[in-house]
């Protein structure tokens, strides 16, 4: 099949109903490396001067760690973020030279591992610059202030104390992290800019990062020395106002295993949470909560929800998602495209993240991020 470094070239990329495909699979993940890699460079051309670096953390937002890293490296990518120590491991068998940085920052007793495995934390406490300090001579680590999120950081009031502590270590970044970055005309944008800036005054020589994926397209740009986008190289829609400005990377598809026909009244699923109005088509796919389909995507009597593309028309989801199975409304789709065997699309270019958060009352983060183990994955365009 061509495979190298558990990547499959294009060749063997699924195309429902025109390419064969194993008969035991069910679901398939096709990961468009190619896209993954433009779509790091789209960013890097609007970070401008500042150098693009990409968030992999939750194992390449689902997609799968080391063939992204791979693919990023190849693109130019040299500075990667991960969660924890565990992905930063990971991430460290994929690059010996990527700079890596850990956004948990230091967890009390990690400091062995961190240091063993080159990994620079994102230390978010006075705590962490004094335990930090000990780990060796002069330890690489990111400053992170907290300007807003209230959840990691450096209060920006003992911004002082941190640069007179930060002496016993060798920080190589320092940075914050926006609360509402996706809405452009929030307030709360402007006054954590200006109160990184404060914090930012003491670290003068050191290079500064604050822009995830929807800040770098802010209008006050600030993209500082260092970009750090995630959910937009995946694919997601970091400008939710605006048309989706990057490629989409991964695309979904499930096998029908069973349709048949069923009367105006009957009900489909647990607990009989939806009626058929009219005589129906349905089809059963091989996915369901346990492959990472919201619960939030069922579809009742009185709310549609999910969808997928079937022939190339958008079919509902009936009935309760269950762990293993979705059922689909397939009256509309042509026949030959909705028989036992065939593939439906339930990401791609027409289901794309953002719609199939909306319609199960999600974000598309969590629609990537619980891609579930049992889909197949091919990889494909590097």
């Amino acid at each position: 099949m061509g495979v190298e470094m558990g990547i499959i070239e294009p060749a063997v990329r699924l195309r429902p109903r025109t390419e064969p495909s194993d008969p035991a699979e069910t679901g398939v993940l096709s990961v468009d490396l190619a896209a993954l890699a433009d779509n790091w460079r789209t960013m890097t051309r609007l970070a401008g001067s500042a150098e693009c670096g990409a968030v992999v953390k939750a194992d390449a937002y689902g997609l799968g760690l080391a063939p992204a890293m791979r693919a990023l490296l190849s693109a130019g990518c040299r500075t990667f973020f991960v969660a924890n120590v565990v992905e930063g491991e990971a991430a460290r068998a994929v690059s010996q030279d990527a700079a890596i940085y850990v956004l948990d920052g230091l967890v009390p007793g990690a400091a062995r591992r961190l240091f063993a495995a080159d990994l620079v934390p994102a230390l978010g406490s006075l705590g962490e610059l004094d335990e930090w300090a000990t780990a060796g001579r002069k330890p690489k680590a990111a400053i992170h202030f907290d300007t807003g999120m209230n959840r990691f950081g450096i209060p920006i009031r003992d911004a002082a104390q941190a640069a007179e502590r930060a002496r016993h270590i060798a920080p190589t970044l320092v940075m914050s992290h926006f609360v509402s970055a996706q809405m452009r005309d929030e307030p709360r944008n402007e006054r954590q800019i200006e109160a990184f800036l404060d914090a930012r005054a003491r670290f003068a020589d050191i290079p500064a990062s604050m822009a995830n994926s929807s800040a770098v397209f802010l209008p006050q740009r600030p993209h500082f020395d260092l970009v750090r986008p995630g959910y937009a190289l995946f694919g997601g829609n970091p400008t939710p106002y605006a048309e989706c400005p990057v490629r989409p990377v991964a695309r979904l598809h499930a096998r029908i295993l069973s349709t048949r026909e069923i009367e105006p009244g009957a009900t489909v699923g647990y607990d009989g949470l939806w009626t058929a109005p009219r005589r129906a088509r349905i089809a059963t796919i091989g996915v369901g909560y346990a492959d990472g389909v919201p619960v939030g995507a069922t579809a009742c009597d009185a709310k549609p929800a999910g969808e997928a593309l079937v022939g190339g028309v958008r079919c509902p989801f009936v009935g309760r998602v269950s762990m293993d199975y979705v059922v689909l409304d397939v009256t509309d789709a042509p026949r030959d495209a909705a028989q036992r065997g065939d593939w439906v699309e339930l990401l791609g270019d027409g289901v794309c993240i953002e719609d199939a958060a909306a319609r199960a009352g999600t974000i598309g983060y969590e629609i990537l991020t619980r891609l579930g183990a049992r889909f197949s994955r091919r990889y494909a365009g590097i």
